[in-house]
């Protein structure tokens, strides 16, 4: 019994990764487009997630600041929201939902990407932050699943990635994925292919 429920997950996910091939591939291009375009300019990608999400926030600065699979040097990014004491002194006890925003409005130029992970109905702050990167001309990556409060905000330079699922173990599964599409395709970009060894 237990065994067979460990399989569904598995055969859950990988029915949602084959589903999502088509209906995700150009949209992951195109917010490559978008980093590239920012990096090679000199700019910055900021980084901040909601709900489940949120914890890979500070995993895609690490692909960008990092590495994924090669060796290269380092891009600007930052996951934003990550210390729950800087929040604090940012709102004061004030407005919580605009902790994230006001971070964006501080670091963020024009220019700048903000990547938006949210993997349910997306939470008022990071709503407020994408806002905010609206307002300072930062072109906007939203990383969703198919129920968000995120897609009536964008505009069209800005790029949407919506998982077509309900589920958000699911939907962040499938986020980790576009985020290691988008590091590899970068890398790509940046350094053409890899020498075969």
């Amino acid at each position: 019994m237990l065994e067979q429920r460990i399989q569904q997950q598995f055969f859950e996910a990988a029915d949602l990764i084959s589903q999502s091939v088509d209906v995700l591939s150009r949209p992951i291009a195109q917010a490559v487009a978008a980093l590239l375009g920012c990096i090679t300019a000199g700019g910055k990608v900021l980084i901040v997630g909601g709900g489940a999400a949120s914890a890979l926030a500070p995993y895609a600065a690490a692909l960008w600041v990092g590495r994924f699979e090669r060796n290269r040097p380092p891009l600007a990014a930052l996951a934003l929201g990550q210390q729950g004491a800087v929040m604090a002194a940012l709102t004061d006890g004030a407005e919580p939902h605009q902790a994230l925003a006001k971070e964006v409005r501080a670091l963020g130029v024009p220019g700048d990407v903000l990547i938006a992970l949210a993997a349910g109905r997306s939470p008022t702050p990071l709503i407020a932050a994408v806002q905010a990167a609206l307002g300072k001309d930062m072109s906007v990556i939203a990383l969703t699943g198919a129920d968000n409060g995120i897609a009536e905000l964008l505009g069209e330079t800005d790029v949407h990635i919506a998982v077509p699922h309900e589920r958000a173990a699911r939907i962040v599964e499938c986020h980790a994925l576009v985020l290691h599409c988008m590091a590899d395709a970068l890398d790509l970009q940046l350094m053409g292919e890899q020498d075969s060894a």
